[in-house]
């Protein structure tokens, strides 16, 4: 269990630091809103980040 942990905490480390590579610092905070949005069960909050990821995966170039 901890191997498995440690490697989806790796997954999850590397995918944020793609994301801020790829999209800056709004992409961190569309990923950071998302992720509490679903650790806190609160559709609203990770529902703006996914519409943020959404729109900055969307942009052309």
């Amino acid at each position: 269990m901890p191997l498995v942990a440690i490697v989806l905490a790796a997954l999850a480390i590397g995918f944020e630091q793609f994301i801020e590579w790829k999209y800056g610092p709004m992409g961190i905070i569309a990923f950071v809103a998302l992720a509490v949005g679903l650790k806190a069960r609160n559709t609203l909050i990770s529902g703006i980040g996914a519409v943020i990821l959404v729109m900055l995966l969307a942009q052309p170039g």
